[in-house]
């Protein structure tokens, strides 16, 4: 899949800058960018690496939303999609927790229910930030960048440092070292897609648009500075996933092959011009600026496909001029879900199949739902009592 065009020529300035990003980053093949050894960690994060059989899966999962009283329903979830599944990767992807701590250790206990199921199977794993995760910053003191330290302080989490000047938490690039040599033949991008616009822009404020947050410049060319360095250093481009939490305006743009006219007719002709499949049961949340992000994906030609949550009721997916735009649904029983006895018919997760046999890599990716499983789909809430953290995490 080839989605590059024209690019101008890099300037020596330029070059020089992407190359300073990516030695910056610590980005290597054999570790990671978020392989670097965590604040008090006692040994080396783990590597990614494609099978033997040239083949790699990536698990994302989305919104697990809760608070220190996890509905047992969602850690279900996890556990049994990893055992049907057995990835070498998995991407929690934003929202990992809600709003509704009270005190720093409730923050702890609620991300640690979540990070339990890929800890306890060795799995390396990452997150990234959504619009909830910080909103009980104010009764907590927990910030996105607390959080980050303590997700750090498990032994299989493999989250970048936050790079300073850069606007976000954990910007990451996760370079997946080949079977046949010690180059990297994949690329995993983790973005953070920021939480609520601010009150005002130059006076004016965001009456009448969406309120949430988006990517912001200084992303964009991170993104597209860190691909270029790459594609030096190793001679070619690393073909990529990227995940974020807030869709682009491109995913609603692409359900009606449309700018202004979203009519059943717009829809029915997108099918087959994109190639749609799966469910929208809510508008699209993005904020109120269009990033500039998918322009970047168009010139740079590495990102194959970048997948969100944030509206936990879509779940579809489709090929936007040549990249792949698509959600996965919300994962966490005790955050909103369809209405009334359906609320829990979509939980879920997405699942992702590289294979370096198959051309270009990237081979599919489908969804996984809790009714797969056989789980209690009843829309109540079913709480847990918090679990003891790890002496790593106390």
């Amino acid at each position: 899949m080839n989605t590059s065009i024209d690019q101008p020529k890099l300037s020596r300035r330029a070059a020089l800058a992407a190359a300073g990003t990516l030695g910056a980053l610590g980005i290597t093949v054999a570790a990671a960018a978020g392989s670097q050894a965590a604040p008090g960690a006692k040994a080396p994060k783990p590597s990614l690496l494609f099978r033997p059989d040239g083949r790699f899966k990536i698990v994302q999962f989305n919104d697990t939303q809760d608070d220190e009283q996890t509905d047992r329903r969602t850690i279900e979830l996890m556990n049994r999609t990893l055992e049907a599944e057995k990835p070498d990767f998995v991407v929690i992807n934003g929202d990992v927790i809600n709003g509704g701590c009270d005190s720093e250790l409730e923050v702890k206990q609620a991300l640690n229910h979540v990070v339990q199921p890929m800890e306890i199977r060795k799995i390396p794993w990452a997150v990234t930030f959504g619009n909830h995760d910080e909103d009980s910053v104010q009764r907590t003191g927990m910030t996105e960048a607390k959080m980050l330290q303590f997700l750090q302080s498990y032994e299989f989490n493999v989250n970048a440092d936050s790079a300073p000047e850069l606007t976000g938490t954990s910007n990451s690039q996760l370079l997946v070292q080949s079977s046949r040599s010690k180059a990297p033949a994949f690329g995993l991008w983790l973005i953070d897609t920021g939480r609520y616009a601010p009150d005002t822009i130059n006076g004016q404020d965001f009456e009448g648009y969406p309120d949430w947050d988006w990517v912001r410049m200084d992303q964009v060319s991170w993104y597209r500075n860190l691909s270029i360095a790459t594609e030096q250093k190793y001679g070619k481009k690393v073909p990529s996933l990227m995940w974020g939490h807030i869709a682009l305006h491109e995913h609603r743009n692409m359900w009606f092959s449309s700018l202004d006219s979203r009519t059943d007719a717009d829809h029915a002709r997108a099918l087959t011009k994109h190639s749609i499949v799966g469910e929208r049961n809510e508008d699209e949340c993005p904020g109120p600026i269009n990033s500039g992000l998918f322009n970047a994906f168009l010139e740079r030609g590495d990102v194959l496909g970048y997948f969100v949550g944030h509206d936990h009721v879509n779940t579809y997916m489709g090929n936007y001029y040549g990249v792949q735009l698509g959600y996965a649904p919300g994962t966490g029983f005790g955050a909103y879900g369809l209405p009334g006895a359906d609320r829990n018919r979509l939980r879920g997760a997405r699942v992702f199949e590289l294979d370096e046999n198959h051309p270009g890599i990237y081979k599919d990716t489908r969804l996984v739902f809790a009714k797969d499983f056989g789980i209690d789909l009843a829309a109540n809430d079913q709480p847990i009592v918090p679990l003891p953290l790890g002496p790593e995490q106390r």
